[in-house]
């Protein structure tokens, strides 16, 4: 009974802040405390990147709309300075952006080493920079006139604390760094006293001064939607991807070189287990519940953004999805735009015609929802939005953020709210397909042999237009009326399934494949969401639960997709021994993953949404795509040619991300929590196996070759659970803990990996049990079209290729 009675006061204690804080209305932005409101941030008119996006002419509203996505942080800059100081140390823009000979990547490699795309008019650091606190940031070249978005008379920034004082208050973009989609910003907490404290010198490098928590920075970097969008120009690709043209860019293209582990980690110790987790997403992909913490590892690619307006009219015919609660509060478009297609997707009281952004298919409240929840997830109001989690580490209740609180205690979300149907107006202007015949040289892989790509389109049409068109026979819209969402969706799209099996379906689709005009305005996606049953793809992006009921994101999803039922059982693999056993998935909009586009498809390998398949090519000329796509769709297309498991070989169908050495969960002395270091400092001489002689805590050894997943997806919160069950979880979990802490606190000094791994050999068990997605291989699935002839195959490549 004791024990009861103390897990319900734990449970009771642990209730977040903000749940009861919103009886006293939260707290403001920035900018609200200061008195300014959203009608003091206009967006920007300059037509500043002009010769980005091929070149195209766009007009003065769709100019502002791609000056927000290129510039626009929304005061973001806090919540990247806070996550600075929550991440052992490892996580520091300022660093990313400095050319300190310390450093493993200056402008010079940037590229290269990080996948950042170096902004023009600018020069690389040689040594520290006067007016910068002497930092080796990039220096602006002379010849090249001023950044117009750092303009502070006419853009002026939020004066709050030191800001006006010792520090500049600069305009409200900020100040250009020399990487787009990363902007500099005065650090209000930098006042007098930590000018004084400031020695830039130690920052490169002293760890000791680095890694101290209580280290202010003179700057703050605030991130724009930029940072993960912009890439070199897949028919206009820069000859020197380290110094690029604006011309070589497209804001729209995915940062598909983008490589997430080595920008969260500048300095990595492969012995830290949170660098070996971050080392599972590969170029092009990140993870982006890894703030707002879901528990399960799941790093997925950075999509193009194409044909917006044809996709919206996929969500027309398929997209309909209803709306209740705080989802209402989401802005549509017709709540800024009078006229024009803009005004069709949304019907009062609740109909929203939506298309499906998120891989899950979760952000389903409307296109304008959609982008605006971007906004929040870079970290747009997270004065409030960090109140609901825990940031990285978890180990709290997850509880949704309302649109209403922001939309009351928050001038940057007010204008985000305003100015993002401008970037949609862009979109629809600025998302065009980059075809293979229209970049340098990309004619000559292109087959004359009309034989092969009329083949091709026959084979396309059996068995791929199905999913991957947005022209399809009036059948289809017959058998999903509305997309058929909703508690009844997967009787509707079994019908669905029969329907594309049948003689008459495959004939109106290959007359429709075959017409001249089939790929003009295709979005080459029905966006359906597609049961992972079906799929046979890794399940833990269908497992994410951020925008479930009760989740961070629930405004942000609709009734509908929260109505979904369960896909049922999916077949997964033991981590140890490769044995299949089933898995039954949860309902409540897991299970699902929406269907891609096509578009573009030459310039956009590796493949799959966790870009596991495929040769990742570093060079984005169009040989080096080229040599990418060849070899990830050939990996599509014959699966046996994937990589295999490094452990269990042909035991699973894929490759199962393991620690590729022995490694530590580790806490340095500096970051430890002042709760943690009063509570344990006492009992330091009780608990010697608990801290380093330096005073760091360590958890380990996890010996090389553990599966990366069985600790990176311990549910360490129970999702939609009563009382007691959450005690129940937070039971075993505790159990478990402490079995894990015994076990490898016997290992002797030194062990080795044989010694870690017999005593992980008894823990795989138990964390499986735990585990939130128990689905470890991340190279299978989509085997459609996989039995074909190989003839069939090369021709279905070479039509792909007009894509």
């Amino acid at each position: 009974m004791s024990f009861r009675i103390i897990c319900c006061f734990l449970v009771a204690i642990s209730v977040p802040l903000s749940a009861s804080a919103q009886l006293f209305g939260g707290p403001l932005d920035e900018a609200l405390l200061v008195g300014r409101d959203e009608t003091t941030f206009p967006p920007a008119d300059e037509d500043y990147f002009a010769e980005m996006d091929n070149g195209i002419a766009l007009t003065p509203d769709e100019i502002k709309g791609r000056n927000m996505w290129m510039v626009w942080t929304g005061g973001n800059d806090l919540l990247w300075d806070t996550l600075t100081n929550d991440t052992f140390g490892q996580f520091d823009l300022l660093k990313t952006l400095s050319s300190h000979p310390s450093l493993p990547a200056q402008r010079s490699n940037r590229f290269e080493q990080l996948g950042l795309i170096n902004e023009p008019c600018f020069d690389e650091a040689t040594g520290p920079v006067e007016d910068r606190h002497g930092l080796w940031l990039d220096v602006r070249q002379s010849d090249c006139a001023p950044d117009p978005f750092a303009n502070a008379e006419k853009y002026p920034g939020v004066e709050i604390g030191a800001r006006g004082r010792n520090m500049p208050v600069w305009s409200y973009y900020g100040e250009p760094t020399g990487v787009l989609g990363l902007r500099l910003f005065p650090n209000p907490e930098f006042d007098r006293r930590a000018e004084r404290r400031w020695d830039p010198e130690r920052y490169y490098n002293d760890p000791d001064y680095y890694n101290d928590d209580d280290l202010v920075r003179p700057y703050r970097v605030g991130m724009s939607c930029a940072f993960c969008h912009v890439g070199p120009s897949p028919i206009d690709p820069p000859e020197d991807p380290e110094n690029p043209a604006m011309n070589n860019l497209n804001a729209t293209v995915g940062a598909q070189y983008f490589w997430f582990d080595r920008v969260f980690a500048w300095q990595p110790d492969e012995r830290q287990y949170m660098v070996q987790l971050i080392h599972t997403a590969r170029p092009g992909t990140i993870d982006t519940s890894l703030v707002s913490p879901d528990y399960i590892n799941n790093p997925r690619t950075m999509n193009a953004i194409y044909l917006l307006e044809e996709r919206l009219a996929v969500a027309r015919r398929f997209g309909e999805e209803r709306l209740q609660g705080g989802e209402r509060d989401n802005k549509q478009f017709q709540d800024y735009i009078g006229e024009g297609p803009l005004t069709e997707f949304f019907e009062e009281p609740d109909l929203s015609f939506s298309p499906r952004v998120l891989k899950d298919g979760a952000d389903s409240v409307g296109a304008l929802g959609a982008l605006n929840r971007v906004y929040l997830n870079i970290g747009l109001f997270s004065e409030e939005w960090t109140r609901h989690f825990n940031p990285i580490v978890g180990g709290k209740d997850i509880t949704p953020i309302k649109i209403e609180t922001a939309q009351k205690n928050s001038a940057y979300w007010r204008a985000t709210e305003d100015q993002s149907p401008l970037t949609a107006l862009y979109f629809l202007k600025a998302g065009r397909p980059d075809l293979l015949k229209d970049a340098p040289g990309g004619e000559a892989h292109l087959t004359e042999d009309e034989t092969q790509v009329d083949q091709g389109k026959s084979v396309f049409a059996e068995n791929c237009a199905g999913c991957h068109s947005s022209k399809l026979p009036e059948s289809a819209y017959e058998a999903m009326p509305g997309g058929c969402s909703g508690a009844g969706y997967l009787e509707c799209f079994q019908r669905y399934r029969e329907l594309v099996k049948t003689d008459t379906f495959k004939a109106e689709m290959l007359d429709i494949v075959k017409a001249d005009d089939f790929l003009d305005g295709n979005y080459l996606s029905n966006e359906f969401r597609i049961p992972v049953t079906l799929l046979e793809t890794n399940a833990c992006s269908p497992l994410a639960t951020n925008a479930i009921q009760g989740n961070i994101w629930d405004d942000f999803s609709s009734a509908t997709y929260k109505a979904l039922p369960s896909v049922g059982k999916i077949k997964v693999h033991h981590p140890k021994t490769g044995e299949e056993y089933d898995y039954e998935m949860p309902a409540g909009g897991r299970g699902y993953t929406r269907v891609p586009s096509l578009i573009s498809l030459w310039s956009t390998a590796p493949y799959l949404l966790n870009n596991t398949v495929g040769y990742y090519n570093q060079d984005p000329s169009v040989e080096g795509r080229m040599a990418a796509f060849e070899d990830g769709i050939e990996k599509m297309l014959w699966p046996e040619k994937r990589l295999k498991d490094s452990v269990l070989g042909d035991k699973v169908p894929g490759v199962i991300d393991r620690t590729t050495e022995q490694s530590y969960l580790i806490i340095p002395k500096g970051f430890q929590p002042d709760v943690l270091v009063k509570l344990l400092s006492p009992l330091r001489d009780d608990l010697p196996w608990l801290f380093t002689p330096d005073g760091d805590i360590e958890l380990g050894p996890i010996p090389a070759g553990t599966a990366i997943g069985l600790l990176a997806n311990l549910n360490l919160r129970l999702d939609q659970a009563d009382l007691l069950e959450r005690i129940e979880h937070d039971f075993e979990l505790a159990k478990l803990v402490i079995k894990i802490k015994r076990d490898l606190n016997a290992l002797p000094d030194n062990a080795s990996d044989e010694q870690a791994r017999a005593i992980f050999a008894d823990l795989v068990e138990p964390l499986l049990e735990l585990s939130k997605c128990p689905d470890y291989v991340v190279n299978r699935g989509h085997y459609f079209g996989t039995k074909l002839e190989d003839a069939d195959k090369r021709a279905l490549i070479a039509f792909l290729k007009r894509f």
